[in-house]
């Protein structure tokens, strides 16, 4: 059984910088009521004559994660790609970057789990990788959300929250003394799906049916949160599935180097820290500059730490995320 160790780590947001005060000027809202509610100072949105798709995204941060790790492109033999937001209904965008790096016809694999897609990508690749399938795995996260969000007073309670942007790693496999992903925890309740979700247009709902209903009041077309009852759910999941995690490698919370919580809210983030006991050095959270990237969240936030030197090598990291679904997750990782 082959171990899995990360390779490489490379992200991409858009240069287009919303701040609070520009959300000002289209919706009843403020910079203290973001600030207050979520953390957020401003976020990427993809402007509309821009050429950059979740899969474009994905590609740019895709060949920084590929140098990171010492590889070429033509090294990497397998991907998976986690998104919400996909260029097209169908096909996935994970064959989108096959092309785009110009890679032969390898596989590509999407994951559609949300907020946890990282995470579930992350577990999915260690098993090829442990099996001796594959060497070298390209995992993406990348989303666009902007041009689906409602960007009026009716909808701010959602559109403020989300931003744009890619992360990416290169799993490969290690060789003796080198960094291993120990443990991956996924978890799931769909009980609570419509609490976090996109109802439309789907197969429940198709594009036919919404315009003979012609429906101005029809919001299934954006997304939908109940904000309240998923801050209590994902406040109680993200610990105890950090937990779970730190159980089975008999590790306490003090035992984590830098933990890395998928950037849903900054509130979310500081209830976790206090619960757990960490300090401001074991946490770390970028939400105030980019908002909520979802899938991207995690790898964003991994790159942008290995940058600033807060990652190094033989530290124990523990990433966790709760989202659509619901669906939640953690691993810890020797990097």
């Amino acid at each position: 059984m082959h171990t899995t160790k990360i390779a490489g780590v490379g992200h991409y947001v858009p240069e287009n910088i919303v701040k609070n005060a520009d959300l000002e000027m289209i919706m009843e809202t403020s910079d203290a009521w973001i600030q207050e509610r979520t953390g957020i100072k401003e976020r990427r949105w993809v402007p509309q004559d821009s050429d950059d798709t979740p899969s474009v995204m994905g590609t740019k941060a895709a060949r920084k994660a590929i140098a990171d790790a010492g590889l070429e492109v033509t090294d990497i033999d397998f991907i998976v790609f986690a998104t919400l937001s996909p260029d097209y209904y169908f096909p996935g965008p994970g064959v989108m970057v096959q092309e785009q790096l110009g890679l032969p016809e390898i596989g590509a694999l999407d994951v559609r789990n949300q907020c946890s897609g990282f995470i579930y990508g992350l577990s999915v690749a260690d098993q090829f990788i442990k099996t001796g399938m594959y060497k070298n795995i390209l995992l993406i996260g990348s989303e666009l959300h902007s041009g689906g969000l409602d960007k009026t007073t009716r909808g701010r309670g959602v559109s403020v929250i989300f931003g744009d942007g890619a992360g990416a790693v290169v799993l490969s496999r290690a060789q003796e003394g080198e960094g291993k992903i120990h443990t991956t925890k996924l978890h799931s309740e769909g009980k609570h799906a419509k609490e976090l979700a996109l109802l439309g247009p789907s197969t429940t709902n198709w594009v036919d049916a919404m315009i003979e209903a012609q429906d101005p009041e029809d919001l299934s077309y954006y997304p939908y949160m109940n904000g309240n009852f998923v801050f209590k759910h994902a406040v109680t999941r993200f610990q105890e599935v950090i937990h779970e995690a730190l159980a089975e490698l008999d590790k306490k919370p003090e035992d984590i180097d830098l933990l890395i919580p998928h950037q849903a809210n900054l509130r979310i983030s500081q209830f976790i820290q206090q619960k757990m006991g960490l300090r401001n050095d074991q946490v770390f959270n970028n939400i105030q500059k980019y908002g909520n990237t979802t899938a991207a969240s995690i790898p964003i936030a991994l790159s942008e730490a290995k940058a600033e030197g807060r990652i190094k090598p033989g530290q124990l990291l523990c990433l966790a995320a709760f989202g659509s679904g619901f669906t939640w997750g953690s691993s810890l990782i020797q990097f």
